[in-house]
C-alpha cells in the first residue's frame, strides 16, 4: 500500500479536550485515556478486534455526567475514520460480524457509503453499567455514523447482561469496520456504481 491510511485530529471545547490519532492498518494497539473508565474498556475492544491502532486521550466535564466526553469522542473518531479513508478506492465498502458474548449476541453491519445514518436495536435490560449511562452507547454510536458518513446497522439479537451486550457491539463494531476497510485487489476504483463514495 503506497500510502497510510491514518489520521489525527485534536478537539477543544469548553466541555472536552480529545486529542485522538486513528491507523486502519494497524496491529491492533490501543493507547486510550478517557474520563470515562467504561468508554475506555469498550474501545480498547474495539481497537483490538479491528485491529486498528488508536490513541486516545480525552478529558471532559465527567463532573456533570459522561455525555459530552462521549459524544464527542464519537464525534472525533468518526473524523479521523473519514479522513483516513481518503478517496476510499479499493476498499470493501462493506462490513457485517456477529460476536457472542456469553449469553449475549451482536450483529453490527457498515456501509462506507457517505450517507450517514444509524439503526440500532438493543433492548437494555438495565440503565446504567456502573456509573455509565447506558443511553450514552446510542450517542456514541450516532455521532460515530454521522461524522463518518457511514450507514451503522447495530442488533443485539438477545441478551441478558447490559455489559454483555454492549462489549459485544463494540467487539463487532470493530470487526465489521476491519472488513468494510479493508482493500480488494478485486475492486477497481471505488466499489459504486456512482464512481464515488
Amino acid at each position: 500500500m503506497d500510502q497510510k491510511r491514518q489520521a489525527s485530529f485534536y478537539r477543544k471545547t469548553n466541555e472536552t479536550d480529545i486529542n485522538l490519532s486513528f491507523a486502519i492498518d494497524g496491529e491492533g494497539k490501543s493507547d486510550i485515556q478517557t474520563a470515562v473508565p467504561f468508554m475506555t474498556h469498550m474501545l480498547d475492544l474495539f481497537t483490538k478486534h479491528g485491529h486498528f491502532d488508536v490513541h486516545i486521550d480525552a478529558k471532559g466535564d465527567t463532573e456533570i455526567d459522561d455525555h459530552h466526553t462521549t459524544e464527542d469522542i464519537g464525534i472525533v473518531l468518526g473524523q479521523v475514520l473519514l479522513e483516513a479513508l481518503g478517496d476510499k478506492k479499493g476498499i470493501r465498502r462493506y462490513g457485517n460480524a456477529f460476536v457472542p458474548m456469553d449469553e449475549s449476541l451482536a450483529q453490527v453491519v457498515v456501509d462506507l457509503s457517505n450517507r450517514p445514518h444509524l439503526e440500532m436495536r438493543a433492548d437494555f435490560p438495565t440503565d446504567k453499567v456502573g456509573t455509565f449511562d447506558v443511553e450514552l452507547v446510542h450517542e456514541f454510536l450516532w455521532k460515530l455514523a454521522l461524522e463518518a458518513r457511514m450507514n451503522l446497522h447495530v442488533i443485539v439479537h438477545y441478551g441478558h447482561n447490559t455489559h454483555h451486550m454492549i462489549e459485544a457491539i463494540f467487539k463487532a463494531l470493530g470487526r465489521a469496520l476491519d472488513e468494510a476497510t479493508t482493500i480488494d485487489p478485486r475492486v477497481k476504483g471505488v466499489p459504486s456504481t456512482k464512481g464515488m463514495l
